[in-house]
């Protein structure tokens, strides 16, 4: 009996240590690869970037966060430049909300017009920065709120591109 004791005392503390780890990996932070060239020039193919999943929670999705969506199988990271309840609209490589102008600054290629989307409630439109070389919204149509996993606004290698995006 003592014997179960000790060995307990002695394994609790890995055991506690294995749950936080596993709980902050689902519910808060976890690593993400970058694929393809869709997000140049802000990412790269292959960067490595911490994936926030709380601060979604918190501060909601805002116009121009990065973020990460689930399609099939596959997690895609793109730039939302559509909110629910919001008309878009691109014409001669302009983006237009609601009928009015806004900088777009992101795009670091030429942004094809396309017709009037009117975002229904729950989705948002997301577009790659690559906006030639990226399947996103224009070819997907609007994303679920419940397919966005979350913020990717960290890359953590390599190391030459570290640091907030």
């Amino acid at each position: 009996m003592e014997k179960n004791k000790k060995m307990v005392k002695e394994v609790l503390p890995y055991v506690v240590i294995i749950l936080v780890v596993v709980l902050i990996k689902i519910f808060v932070f976890t690593p993400v690869i970058v694929n393809g060239d869709s997000m140049l020039d802000t990412l790269h193919d292959h960067d490595i970037m911490i994936l926030d999943k709380l601060s979604m929670r918190t501060k909601g999705i805002q116009r121009f966060d990065i973020v990460v969506v689930q399609v099939g199988d596959t997690k895609i990271i793109k730039r939302v430049i559509g909110l629910p309840g919001e008309t878009i609209q691109y014409q001669n490589n302009k983006l237009y909300i609601n009928g009015k102008f806004m900088e777009d600054s992101h795009g670091s290629d030429v942004t094809y017009d396309f017709d009037l989307v009117t975002i229904p409630d729950d989705m948002y439109y997301v577009l790659g920065d690559n906006r030639t070389d990226s399947v996103d919204s224009r070819i997907l149509g609007v994303i679920p709120k419940k397919d966005i996993l979350g913020k990717a606004t960290f890359i953590i290698y390599p190391f030459q591109h570290f640091g907030s995006k």
